[in-house]
């Protein structure tokens, strides 16, 4: 039998993601939205691409979480998106709601599956998804880190005119103007960018960084982000429908680790099967650090918010 993953919200990133974890042949996909119809287009126009790309997978669409039920993964993409102006916690109390109401029908009719949150602000709103959930930590994750460092490989491929498979970035912290990309960590063939930059670039392509999202949202007028997000969570359910063990930036639940607790945040972890097996602590320096923490106070300030 496949793996059946469902994917919670048949917007441009939820689409994304069906597509391509169909594409890999990953499992079987179920798409969810309240909207009539779209997710049943959408499941069906992506079924009659199977036989010119060559895969098998089953992929459905349904207004119902009864369609979910028995779930491997479940991603939750639901809720509204990013305008211009607006920063990731401008969407905290209508996208709380919905993720919330969408955690409840998943543990209904999933109650052993691994949840996938991708809905903003990230870090408050995959918190939240444990809180609804009452998932072990190791169940529910965020994505976040692995879409941040990708932004930031590409730009510092764009800069040293190399290929992006040889470019290797972490970006830790919240998903937010206060991420913390880590240049002494990220490399081009295993040489530091550090080596290979001067500061002034670093700094330049770091900001970029920060600012990945906001420039989608600027230049589409009226949407955000989704190739590059889509393709991150399914780096992610891959990861874990092949057993992997990929060490990669996600959001994940701290009990200690960095010095932080009762905190939904980006670091790096090991993805496989179980979901997060491990937490990885790297060694930091003291502005590294300093800056960890600002960018942990911001989350924490956002999930305050929910009053949980």
């Amino acid at each position: 039998m496949r793996t059946k993953i469902s994917v919670v919200g048949a917007g441009n990133v939820g689409a994304t993601v069906a597509q391509l974890i169909a594409y890999k042949e990953l499992g079987d996909v179920v798409m969810v939205d309240i909207i009539e119809g779209l997710p049943q287009g959408k499941a069906l126009d992506l079924l009659e691409a199977g036989p010119v790309e060559g895969y098998d997978s089953q992929v459905s669409g349904a207004n119902n979480y009864e369609a979910t039920a028995d779930s491997h993964i479940v991603v939750i993409t639901a809720g509204i998106a990013r305008k211009p102006g607006m920063s990731r916690s401008d969407l905290i109390t209508t996208n709380a709601n919905i993720v919330r109401a969408v955690t409840e029908q998943v543990v209904k009719y999933s109650p052993e599956a691994l949840l996938i949150v991708v809905s903003n602000p990230l870090d408050a709103m995959v918190h939240l998804a444990k809180h609804v959930s009452g998932f072990p930590k190791n169940r529910v994750v965020g994505q976040a880190g692995v879409l941040d460092s990708t932004r930031f490989r590409t730009f510092i491929a764009q800069e040293l005119n190399v290929s992006v498979e040889d470019t290797q970035a972490f970006v830790l912290g919240g998903h937010g103007d206060t991420m913390v990309p880590l240049p002494r960590y990220s490399t081009v063939a295993g040489i530091p960018i550090t080596h290979l930059l001067p500061q002034e670039t670093i700094d330049r392509l770091v900001q970029r960084t920060r600012d990945g999202g906001g420039e989608i949202v600027n230049l589409l007028k009226s949407g955000s982000a989704f190739y590059a997000p889509g393709a991150a969570v399914v780096q992610m359910v891959e990861a874990i429908v092949k057993d992997k063990k990929r060490v990669l930036p996600c959001t994940a639940y701290l009990e200690g680790e960095y010095g932080l607790r009762d905190i939904y945040f980006g670091v790096p972890v090991k993805l496989g099967a179980g979901g997060v097996e491990q937490i990885i602590e790297i060694e930091l320096t003291a502005d590294e650090r300093a800056a960890l923490q600002a960018s942990a106070k911001e989350v924490a300030d956002t999930i305050q918010l929910l009053k949980l």
